[in-house]
């Protein structure tokens, strides 16, 4: 597998979490960071006008304040 070294900063609670993991499953902490950068990059991305059009109406009865009286009490 050719590969590219790239050097990221973890929190030292990512750290933590990712080296108790790779104890665990007896893998390098390499072979972790390049699995969930393949699963995120697998995600498709959000589709704003999709979820627009399924949610549009979905809380009819909802009350919303005219921007006067918002306005007034956020001041």
């Amino acid at each position: 597998m050719g590969a590219t070294r790239t050097q990221v900063y973890l929190t030292p609670e990512q750290r933590r979490r990712l080296d108790a993991l790779r104890r665990r499953e007896d893998r390098t902490l390499a072979e972790l960071i390049r699995e969930a950068v393949d699963r995120y990059l697998q995600e498709e991305p959000a589709d704003a006008e999709k979820a627009l059009k399924a949610t549009f109406g979905a809380l009819p009865e909802l009350d919303v304040p005219d921007r006067a009286e918002w306005d007034r009490g956020h001041g």
